[in-house]
């Protein structure tokens, strides 16, 4: 839709630290497994990177407007002034804010002309609360977090540190627990910095799942075929991280990556619960929980505007995960005490 013969203006007040409270008024409107990644990327790629909302010319001159009218001078000190010190700490600029009051002056254009909620620079338009950009989806990771601690410190409570995964299991958590961090962050505030490390702190747990499945299944038997498979997926993660970071930090690549590891993933894991699912009966629960954050990871492709301009299928996808933190762990705790017992008896480890 064409904006361009409509004009944006902006208050001569200036920008204003905004609230979702005070942002309403103005609506008149990290980490996918296999199969979600594949399907995303054959509808997606090519949008990731742009958008219809910042395209627009409405938006590009009432973003130019604010910044020249009031991004500099006494009334950049006095939007300085009146800024929330935590708007500030989490880096909240004057042109920020521009962007921010002039996305909802051209959602209301597009509704007040009957077309559809455009995205802006590859996001749907949400309501700031306090300085949280995407308030649903910094909760939901924040909750990811909280579980995956919780369940680590109920782990830790109840299996002994002799468990022959115990330590393995451990470092898992702890990767999955900054991961979990990285998301919070980035959808508290994104930036340069925060969309990378979410990025980055994602394939890390992807890549750690594959390993921690590596030493299960072969490594406990043979140690030297798990080591030279992280060898080999540390080397896979610094070559990836590398590339992204200095070459090109390309949309289409990454998930094209993610969804090779994630498919390796997955077959890797059903086909250990399948061969063993005669002799260990918890086995279900490893099946249900890589089948469930595969097929949950599908919510993704809902993609609709937020409900009350605070929760999208992004935030609905991390919200479902949770519970699934409780499921494995319990397999993992299940797996870890079979082992320790299997151990002290003598007995082959399957």
């Amino acid at each position: 839709m064409p904006l361009s013969s409509r004009r944006a203006f902006v208050s001569p007040d200036g920008p204003r630290p905004t609230t979702m409270a005070s942002a309403l008024p103005h609506c008149t409107s990290v980490r996918l497994p296999a199969l979600a990644t594949v399907a995303l990327l054959l509808m997606s790629v090519t949008t990731v990177q742009s958008s219809q909302g910042d395209k627009e010319p409405v938006y590009r001159d009432c973003v130019k407007q604010c910044v020249r009218t009031n991004c500099t001078g006494a009334r950049l000190r006095g939007f300085q002034s009146a800024q929330p010190q935590y708007m500030a700490l989490t880096g909240w600029t004057c042109r920020d804010d521009c962007r921010y009051q002039c996305m909802w002056t051209t959602v209301g254009l597009y509704q007040a002309e009957g077309y559809r909620v455009p995205q802006f620079h590859g996001k749907w338009p949400f309501a700031r609360f306090l300085c949280f950009e995407e308030p649903a989806s910094a909760l939901a990771s924040l909750l990811n977090g909280l579980a995956c601690l919780l369940m680590l410190l109920r782990y830790r409570s109840t299996v002994p540190r002799q468990s022959p995964m115990y330590h393995t299991i451990n470092a898992f958590s702890l990767v999955s627990l900054n991961a979990w961090f990285w998301s919070t962050v980035f959808h508290t505030r994104d930036t340069y910095l925060t969309e990378k490390m979410d990025y980055f702190c994602a394939t890390a747990v992807i890549l750690y799942s594959i390993y921690l499945c590596c030493v299960r299944t072969l490594g406990l038997r043979r140690p030297g075929v798990s080591s030279m498979v992280g060898v080999l997926l540390i080397l896979a993660f610094t070559s990836h991280v590398s590339y992204l970071t200095f070459v090109s930090f390309d949309y289409g690549y990454n998930m094209a990556a993610n969804a090779t590891i994630g498919m390796v993933n997955l077959l890797w894991w059903l086909c250990w619960c399948w061969q063993n699912r005669r002799t260990l009966p918890y086995w279900w629960k490893c099946g249900l929980v890589v089948l469930l954050l595969h097929g949950l990871a599908l919510l993704e492709l809902l993609d609709f505007p937020p409900l009350l301009w605070v929760l999208d299928a992004h935030a609905v996808w991390h919200l479902s995960t949770i519970p699934v933190h409780f499921l494995f762990y319990s397999f993992l705790i299940d797996d870890s005490l079979y082992l320790l017992n299997t151990e002290k008896m003598g007995v082959k480890v399957e």
